[in-house]
């Protein structure tokens, strides 16, 4: 069975919204700043050299639109080789690849996914699926790459209505740049009082 990890840039107050696609977000590329060659040989590290993505519709193609056209680097290179597994409901428009588009049931084809052999499924960028993965009990990871900024407002990272839920540390490591990388296990159910 594969794992499922979850990867986000995220600001302290929970924005993983970095690209102004709606039009109404006045803070693109905030994350720039604190990218740093360490930061990134971390992110490599993090992700692992073989690795399949999940990615939302909103995702796929912003990313689309730049990874193929990025110089080679591990990064690079890591994103343009992986299956890239797309929520859509306009299939035909996909040309990034290697792709599958997930059908109408979202939910049971991350299931067939993730039932068999393969590397990491990693999701990038998509709150809704985010939410959905957690809700499903699918996701076994969430790796919270954490900025030292506040921004008030944007896409946060889980929607509302996402289920309360435990995670247990994994691991946290600090860069120069004030960037923390923390790994959460996803645990069980919330439990209170």
């Amino acid at each position: 069975m594969r794992t499922i990890r979850i990867f986000e840039h995220i600001s302290l107050d929970g924005v993983i919204q970095t690209s102004n696609e709606d039009g109404d977000f006045p803070y693109a590329d905030w994350t720039a700043p604190y990218i740093t060659p360490s930061g990134r040989d971390a992110l490599v590290a993090m992700q692992g050299e073989n690795f399949d993505l999940l990615l939302g519709r909103r995702t796929y193609d912003l990313w689309s639109a730049s990874w193929p056209k990025a110089p080679s680097s591990p990064i690079a290179d890591g994103i343009n080789r992986a299956m890239k597994y797309i929520a859509t409901h306009r299939p035909e428009s996909l040309e990034w690849g290697p792709f599958e588009a997930l059908g109408p049931d979202i939910v049971e084809d991350i299931r067939r996914i993730k039932s068999h052999d393969g590397p990491d499924i990693i999701l990038w960028g998509s709150s809704t699926l985010t939410s959905t993965l957690l809700e499903h009990g699918l996701a076994d990871e969430v790796v919270l790459i954490v900025y030292p900024v506040l921004l008030g407002t944007g896409k946060r990272i889980f929607a509302e209505g996402t289920p309360p839920r435990s995670f247990e540390l994994v691991g946290t490591k600090a860069m120069p740049s004030g960037i923390i990388f923390s790994t959460y296990k996803v645990a069980r159910p919330l439990k209170t009082g």
